[in-house]
């Protein structure tokens, strides 16, 4: 497998709601430029051919940034706009199925909610979960009961493969969540909607990459 390499650290999921003062494409191309290592393209009632068209831009804005670009579970659009892989819920198609049309080298993430669900994320499939929700929030109304970071954290150890934190996350909330297990950050309205999106972004990666450091110098310690 040739899969390509990605780092959760700042994980923008676009909403088209809170993004459309600017638009979601200027909005990724701000937020990678303050540091966002992953956008995801969500637009539940956008349907295949606008989520290509945006996806499609979005591709051309990231090209050469090093972010990846993650389809939201239409797997015929991802497929259509050459996207690095594709998201799917529980609520989805089976990951087994999602593996297969998009072919052995896409990144396939999977949203989990339970220690049970993580557990179950098979690592010859799936490359990362989105663990949670943390808190709740209102960008994703059908959301399953909030976990906090206790739950999180159990979340992620029960998993097999790498986890991002999800669920109404802001800057002040890296610290916790990292220091559940998760490698990074998935958040919408903190940057989504924001005065500046490279800057809130900048902030986030800051927080990322501090709480990192932190951690290996603790590790040398020992």
């Amino acid at each position: 497998m040739m899969r390509p390499t990605f780092d959760l650290a700042v994980y923008l999921v676009l909403d088209p709601g809170l993004c459309a003062g600017i638009g979601m494409v200027e909005t990724a191309r701000r937020a990678v430029a303050g540091g966002a290592t992953m956008v995801q393209l969500r637009d539940k009632d956008g349907g295949t051919a606008r989520m290509i068209e945006t996806g499609r831009a979005l591709k051309t804005a990231l090209a050469g940034t090093g972010a990846r670009l993650i389809v939201n579970d239409d797997v015929a659009a991802a497929v259509e706009i050459g996207a690095d892989g594709i998201h799917i819920g529980q609520g989805d198609m089976k990951a087994t199925e999602a593996r297969r049309l998009i072919g052995p080298d896409a990144i396939l993430g999977l949203t989990v909610e339970t220690p049970e669900l993580a557990a179950q994320a098979d690592p010859m499939l799936v490359d990362y979960i989105g663990a949670g929700p943390v808190f709740a929030t209102p960008t994703k109304l059908d959301h399953k009961t909030p976990v906090g970071f206790d739950g999180l954290a159990t979340q992620i150890a029960a998993s097999p493969v790498p986890a991002v934190a999800i669920g109404g996350l802001k800057a002040p909330h890296v610290a916790a969540a990292l220091a559940a297990g998760a490698l990074g950050v998935a958040v919408v309205s903190a940057i989504c909607g924001q005065p500046d999106p490279e800057q809130a972004a900048r902030i986030l990666r800051q927080e990322v990459n501090a709480c990192r450091r932190m951690s290996s110098d603790s590790s040398v310690r020992v």
